[in-house]
């Protein structure tokens, strides 16, 4: 593996480190998202917190730097391990080293990383987002359906090899790990 793909991926990482849900909300005066409602510092919860319009900041800030990591991938490092830059950021998202490793699922983030190679499967999973979410109005259902949809497009767009489907599967079933605890807690109240 060339170095400069070792570098791209520890800069994903540390890149998907910061976390814009709790920086807004901070810059804001609002309180840490992961100390209220869900507990996770993602969209949903910001709106939550502190209205749909900062959580609108939030998504576009998310899928602007996964947007950034896909662009710096696909010119520095073999095609066969692009999904892998992905999954670095999703794990820097996951588990942030500027936020104790205490961060958010990495749906919005894996929007904007797959999105830029592929933005028609982009807007097809937003609308698998929005057409999971209306009926049930639950958030992780939708997201759910927008995986899928992702997951699908970003095995389309990388060479069908050990290490590009490896990537892309571990970035979904982190993702899928990271909702977990929803599933639990619905299945309670249910």
């Amino acid at each position: 593996m060339p170095l400069a793909t070792i570098a791209v991926f520890v800069a994903s990482y540390l890149f998907g480190s910061w976390n814009f849900a709790i920086t807004v909300l901070r810059i804001g005066g609002f309180p840490d998202p992961r100390t209220l409602h869900s507990g996770n510092p993602g969209t949903s919860n910001v709106a939550r917190v502190a209205g749909r319009p900062l959580a609108a900041l939030v998504l576009l800030l998310d899928m602007a730097r996964a947007v950034s990591v896909q662009w710096v991938a696909s010119r520095l490092c073999p095609p066969e391990w692009i999904p892998w830059a992905g999954l670095a950021l999703i794990l820097g998202n996951r588990f942030p080293l500027y936020h104790r490793f205490r961060g958010g699922k990495g749906v919005a983030a894996y929007l904007g990383f797959v999105g830029a190679a592929q933005p028609w499967f982009a807007l097809l999973a937003c609308g698998a987002w929005v057409v999971s979410y209306l009926p049930t109005k639950i958030p992780a259902l939708a997201s759910m359906a927008m995986l899928l949809v992702l997951t699908w497009a970003a095995l389309r767009a990388s060479p069908f090899t050990i290490a590009s489907v490896s990537g892309t599967l571990l970035t979904a079933a982190l993702i899928v790990a990271g909702h977990w605890k929803n599933w639990v807690a619905w299945r309670e109240q249910h």
